[in-house]
C-alpha cells in the first residue's frame, strides 16, 4: 500500500517536506499526498502534505482549498469511524517546515499528552504502548484510509 517517494524537479532545496516524504505514503496524486507520521507515541497521525512548495494556505486557489479540506475531512471521518477518539486534532502550523501541510490526529483520554497538544508536556506512560491501543492494526487503519480517499475521487 506505501508509496515511493521521489523529490519533485522544482523542489526546494532544504525544504525537508520537498526533500523527503515526511512518513509512510499512503496515497498521493499531482497536488496532494496523504502520509501517516511515524510517531510511536500517536500512531494515528496523519498528514496532507502539499505536493509543490507553498507556506500559506491561502496561496492556494479557491478550488485547491476545498480538495485539500475534503482530503483532511475524509482521514477524519475514517479516525472518528474506525477509532471514536476522545477529539481529532487539525492543524496547519509550518512555524518549523514552512511547507503547506495539515495535521490530522486522532487523540484519545489514555494518550501520552492528553489532553495537553502532541507537542506539549507527557502527561503519562500508555501501558502496552499507544499502536496496541487503537483496537486494530496500523496497516488495516491506512487501509481504510486509503479506501475513504480513493472512494472520494
Amino acid at each position: 500500500m506505501a508509496h515511493d517517494f521521489a523529490p519533485r524537479p522544482d523542489a526546494v532545496p532544504g525544504c525537508a517536506l520537498c526533500e523527503q516524504a515526511g512518513g509512510v505514503v499512503l496515497w498521493q496524486d499531482d497536488a496532494w499526498r496523504v502520509i501517516r507520521a511515524e510517531d510511536a507515541d500517536f500512531p494515528a497521525f496523519y498528514r496532507v502534505v502539499a505536493q509543490h512548495h507553498m507556506a500559506e494556505f491561502s496561496a492556494l486557489l479557491a478550488p485547491e482549498r476545498a480538495r485539500c479540506m475534503d482530503i483532511v475531512c475524509a482521514i477524519e471521518r475514517v479516525l472518528i469511524e474506525q477509532l471514536r477518539p476522545a477529539k481529532i486534532n487539525l492543524a496547519a502550523l509550518g512555524n518549523m517546515v514552512p511547507h503547506l501541510h495539515w495535521h490530522v490526529i486522532a487523540r484519545f483520554d489514555w494518550d501520552s499528552h492528553f489532553p495537553q497538544a502532541v507537542w506539549g508536556p507527557r502527561q503519562r506512560e500508555v501501558d502496552g504502548g499507544a499502536p496496541a491501543r487503537l483496537g486494530m492494526p496500523l496497516h488495516d487503519l491506512d487501509a481504510c484510509v486509503v479506501e475513504a480517499l480513493v472512494r472520494r475521487d
